[in-house]
């Protein structure tokens, strides 16, 4: 399936990434940065161009991998300097394991059962997961036209993501896993919430998905 136009170039993608965030566009990488420790290994999913690593982590003592769908994204931020590579994390096969694994502003992109990679994610994080992830999305807008558009700007290659969370059902998702919640937070400008789960209290078992 044929990504939107903005999945085409990283160039237009951050140029709509700055539009939706405003001046809080990179608050949210610093953010999530500021919650790696030093010193851990570190895998990103769905890690775009890289601007965690390019513009937070590059002088951290750190072992970053970003993993992305998109190959002109990883391509990207590989001549950036960024450990990228590309894949499909939807895959069902186990992530890389890492201290800290990371997700931001793309778990909506699994819905409408985004659980099974939740758990893997988990299963993956020697210490945390870092989830950030959109609360106010112009998709879910009351206006037809509007919401459609932007569903169809959200297509990475991988289908229209018709679905959103808001912040009551982004915090039921998270809670229904067995992992701790250090910290729950909404970022600067109230675009995305912060969750920060430790895995190394985690319970064995991982609660079943309710349809």
């Amino acid at each position: 399936m044929a990504e939107s136009v903005i999945y085409r170039s990283a160039t237009t993608y951050d140029a709509v990434m700055r539009l939706l965030y405003g001046r809080h566009a990179n608050v949210r990488f610093a953010i999530v940065a500021d919650l790696i420790p030093d010193g851990a290994t570190v895998v990103e999913l769905c890690c775009g161009p890289g601007h965690l690593w390019r513009d937070h982590l590059r002088d951290r003592r750190v072992a970053y991998t970003g993993l992305d769908v998109n190959p002109r994204f990883v391509e990207v931020a590989r001549r950036a300097g960024v450990p990228a590579y590309v894949r499909n994390v939807a895959d069902g096969d186990a992530l890389p394991a890492a201290d800290v694994v990371v997700m931001q502003a793309a778990l909506y992109h699994f819905l409408p059962d985004p659980a099974p990679l939740m758990e893997r994610m988990l299963a993956a994080a020697h210490r945390r997961v870092i989830l950030s992830e959109p609360i106010r999305n112009l998709a879910s807008s009351r206006f037809a036209p509007v919401a459609a558009l932007a569903r169809r700007g959200a297509d990475p290659g991988t289908g229209h993501a018709a679905l959103r969370f808001d912040e009551a059902s982004l915090d039921a998702f998270v809670g229904r896993f067995p992992a701790p919640i250090e910290r729950a937070f909404v970022i600067p400008g109230g675009r995305d919430k912060v969750f920060v789960l430790d895995t190394t209290r985690s319970a064995a078992v991982v609660p079943e998905v309710v349809s």
